[in-house]
């Protein structure tokens, strides 16, 4: 089970927002049943809940339309992962969270972390120090990318 959790904060604008649709297709096609998307900022939104169907175009739609606005608020948005994925029967659970992880409440958002199954960390080359050091200090998977091309490549080695 799967949950693409996306950061639609100020920092997150253009060239990574494209990058988190094409990430959101990736991961409906590889879990057409058992997975969530959601978006954050200051608020956590469900885009498909771990149990609904959405079709993957719509997805796609719902992200592309996404603008870069508000503060991150990442620990939200991992415990809603983590909420979305005890929903699920699978027995590996993996939170994907695409951000640079500029948390305004850091210690929060780590206890969070700390709280998911797997979590892995793809953020934009451009902007990853900090998604970098917060993926080692909560023992995460990280990776990198330079734009909606390179996700496919990212999840494969983040994933496997």
């Amino acid at each position: 089970a799967i949950s693409l959790v996306i950061d639609r904060s100020g920092s997150m604008g253009g060239t990574p927002l494209a990058t988190a649709a094409l990430a959101a297709a990736a991961v409906a096609h590889r879990k057409p049943t058992d997975y969530s998307i959601l978006v954050f900022g200051g608020d956590v939104g469900v885009a498909k809940s771990q149990t609904n169907e959405v079709p993957v175009d719509q997805l796609v739609t719902s992200v592309l339309s996404l603008r870069g606005f508000g503060t991150t608020n990442l620990a939200d948005a991992l415990r809603e992962s983590a909420s979305q994925l005890a929903r699920s029967t699978a027995q590996r659970r993996i939170t994907i969270l695409l951000s640079d992880c500029r948390s305004t409440s850091a210690q929060a958002a780590e206890e969070s972390a700390q709280s998911l199954d797997e979590l892995v960390i793809i953020a934009h080359s451009d902007d990853s120090d900090e998604a970098l050091a917060f993926s080692q200090r909560v023992g995460a998977r990280f990776a990198t990318v330079g734009g909606p091309s390179d996700i496919p490549e990212a999840l494969l080695a983040v994933l496997n």
